[in-house]
């Protein structure tokens, strides 16, 4: 039964699925889920810092379980927004309502959307790696594949990496570097991969470009279908979607840099490069994201056998709780630079 705890990752779906069939106050149940009812329980629940032994490990990785806990979000998130654009297309809604399931809608495009497409990128099989992009799509963060596995894992905790907030950086302002910059240093590693094998622009290999086309026909089938009402919530809940990886992005490396060899090169990333959370409820809604630290050690690892190490930085509160933090700037700077490797800091 453990091994299903995971499912409590679909209840950031389901309080969805609850405020847009009441509507009214409970449009906004899932925010108030998320970054309320969340924080609380990881305050009053324990801290769990073991690992799993190799036998479990061995064990766990055999068990298809997982995959398919990953895999069942496809239908979830893509059922939700075609429910979600046809009530507010076709019903007379208020404005709070709408503001309360846009904010919804996009949380659960962050949660199950992109951080599931996160760890499907990783893997090495196709359909996994289609289904991971798929949930990209309606946050219009398709790019995210290409430069979060051939940008960020090899540029994390420098400065080149536009995923790694500087210390002292608002989220505010990481929120707008971070997310042009990605877009653009993506298109530059596409360019550089159509280069190395030989290979022009108009390349069927060339996923930039089928990235805008799928978006722009996502956008443009929305219209055709829900009209102006359906656009603008389909727009909107995207952009809450990646604001809210964006926000992710910047509790999880936040004022970390790798140092510089003596031969100019910096050193391999290490597991004080990505600021660790045990919070149990934290862990299992995001899949274990949570223990970064041991992603970036080895990305191919599964979420499910991921570990803790004790020379990772750690954080003071899960990642929900944090990324509430981060919005109230000089709160975050008073409870996490503190915690900052002086060795690392640069002001």
């Amino acid at each position: 039964m453990k091994d299903l705890k995971y499912i409590a990752a679909f209840t950031i779906p389901l309080t969805a699925f609850i405020g847009l069939y009441f509507k009214g106050i409970y449009s906004f149940l899932t925010p108030v889920y998320a970054f309320g009812m969340i924080p609380i329980l990881e305050v009053l629940l324990p801290i769990d810092t073991n690992n799993l032994d190799a036998e479990t490990v061995e064990t766990k990785l055999k068990r298809k379980v997982f995959d398919w806990l990953l895999y069942l979000n496809l239908p979830i998130v893509f059922g939700l927004v075609v429910l979600c654009l046809t009530i507010v297309s076709t019903q007379q809604l208020s404005t709070y309502e709408l503001v309360g399931l846009t904010f919804s809608l996009g949380i659960v495009l962050g949660t199950n959307g992109i951080n599931v497409a996160h760890e499907l990128g990783h893997r090495q099989q196709t359909k996994e790696r289609f289904i991971g992009k798929a949930l990209l799509l309606p946050s219009f963060y398709m790019h995210f594949y290409i430069e979060h596995n051939f940008g960020h894992h090899l540029h994390a905790a420098t400065p080149e990496d536009p995923a790694t907030a500087r210390y002292n950086q608002t989220v505010y302002s990481f929120w707008l570097t971070s997310t042009l910059r990605q877009y653009f240093n993506a298109w530059t590693i596409q360019k550089k991969l159509l280069k190395t094998k030989k290979e022009h622009f108009l390349s069927v290999n060339n996923d930039m470009f089928w990235f805008t086309v799928f978006q722009s026909l996502y956008l443009i089938t929305v219209f055709l279908i829900f009209g102006t009402t359906g656009l603008l919530f389909a727009v909107f809940s995207g952009i809450g979607g990646f604001i809210l990886l964006e926000t992710v992005n910047y509790i999880e490396h936040y004022g970390l840099l790798r140092h510089k060899t003596n031969s100019g090169r910096y050193e391999r990333v290490k597991e004080m490069h990505s600021w660790n959370s045990n919070h149990v409820v934290g862990r299992i809604v995001l899949y274990e994201l949570t223990r970064h630290s041991d992603h970036h050690y080895k990305s191919s690892k599964k979420y499910q056998v991921l570990d803790c190490h004790d020379e990772s930085p750690q954080m003071p509160y899960g990642y929900p709780t944090s990324m509430v933090l981060a919005l109230v700037p000089p709160l975050w700077f008073f409870v996490m630079n503190k915690r900052v490797p002086k060795a690392m800091v640069i002001e």
